[in-house]
This record gives structure tokens, C-alpha cells and sequence, in this order.
């Protein structure tokens, strides 16, 4: 998948008077690719869309429009759009009490090793997380993740042929499987393609 350029996104101005359908647009498609695993975690599986409605967003709210300082969030953002062979998701590890969320990150440590994809008759693909840097230490668990998942070239051709996805986590402390719907599935693979 194309990683975005400066050319690809519109001025503050531009964005500015599109921005409520622009928005409604990228929300509905952001939801489409969405996945709750179990009843605290969710995975947002990222692609050029939604990095640009992030971008377009990080502008808007810091009021950037210096050439250099809008490289410096392309730079930031496009290593979230997967690379043809790979799928990227963003993991929310959602808790709505304050309390309740620092006991539970405290009890998660090390979630984001244990999160899966599997395609029906294939080995589970285990996700790669937090590239970019080191997100949880001993004293804060992150709540938030990047995963990559490295799609084997058989397992992308099964599931072009509708072969059944699971999401998985698989941690001591949270046990929880996804049967993929059609519809993330599509989108999915065409991510994939």
C-alpha cells in the first residue's frame, strides 16, 4: 500500500471546510475495521485512510502547516500503513475507570505479545509489537500498542479464498477469541493485495 505524501493531504484551509465529511467518512470506515476482543480490548487495523484521517487531524488540532513539521508527522504516521505482505493494527486496551485501568495494565504486562491473528488450517501469526519504541515499563503499562502481523503467502491466498479469520489474545490474565466478520475480513484482504 502507498505510504502517504505531502501532495496527498489537503491545506488546514481545505480541511477545514471538508472536514465534517471527510470525518463521518473515515469514522465509518475506520469501523469497519475494528475489532473487539473480549470486553477490554480492541484492535483498529490501520490503513491509508485512516493514517491520513489522523494526520489531517494532528494538523487540524497543532495548527501545523511548516513543510518540514508536516514531513515530520508523514514520518511519524505512514510506517502504521501495512506493506502489502503484513497487516498493522492499533491495540486500545480499554478500561473506563482510571483505578480499575492502572490495576488492569499492571495485570496485562506483556498483552501485546499475546495477540494473534489465525487463518482456519494455518499456523497462528503472531503480532510484532511496538516497533517503533519500547511503549510499557514496570512502573506504566501503555494501554496503547502497534502491531504488525506478517500474513504468509499462503494463508493471504486462503483467506482471498474466505477461508476463516480469528483474532486472538492469549495471556494468562485475558483469554479471548474473534471470529473476523465478513466485512473486516474483506478489508482485510485487500490490504493484503
Amino acid at each position: 500500500m502507498e505510504k502517504l505524501s505531502v501532495t496527498d493531504l489537503l491545506s488546514l484551509e481545505q480541511y477545514h471546510r471538508q472536514r465534517d465529511a471527510f470525518r463521518a467518512e473515515a469514522l465509518a470506515h475506520k469501523r469497519r475495521r475494528q475489532a473487539a476482543i473480549g470486553p477490554n480490548v480492541t484492535l483498529f487495523f490501520e490503513d491509508r485512510v485512516t493514517v491520513q484521517y489522523q494526520v489531517q487531524e494532528m494538523l487540524r488540532i497543532e495548527r501545523i502547516f511548516e513543510s518540514e513539521a508536516i514531513e515530520e508527522e508523514l514520518a511519524a504516521y505512514n510506517p502504521l500503513i501495512p506493506d502489502g505482505g503484513n497487516l498493522k493494527a492499533t491495540m486500545m486496551i480499554e478500561y473506563p475507570d482510571p483505578d480499575e485501568r492502572r490495576a488492569a495494565l499492571q495485570r496485562l504486562a506483556g498483552i501485546e505479545d499475546s495477540v494473534y491473528l489465525e487463518v482456519e488450517g494455518r499456523p497462528r501469526i503472531m503480532a510484532i509489537a511496538d516497533e517503533d519504541l519500547e511503549r510499557s515499563n514496570d512502573e506504566k503499562p501503555s494501554a496503547v500498542h502497534f502491531l504488525r502481523f506478517e500474513v504468509p503467502p499462503d494463508a493471504q491466498a486462503a483467506l482471498a479464498r474466505g477461508a476463516v479469520l480469528t483474532l486472538g489474545i492469549d495471556h494468562p490474565q485475558y483469554r479471548y477469541t474473534l471470529l473476523a466478520r465478513d466485512e473486516l475480513r474483506s478489508a482485510l484482504v485487500a490490504d493484503l493485495g
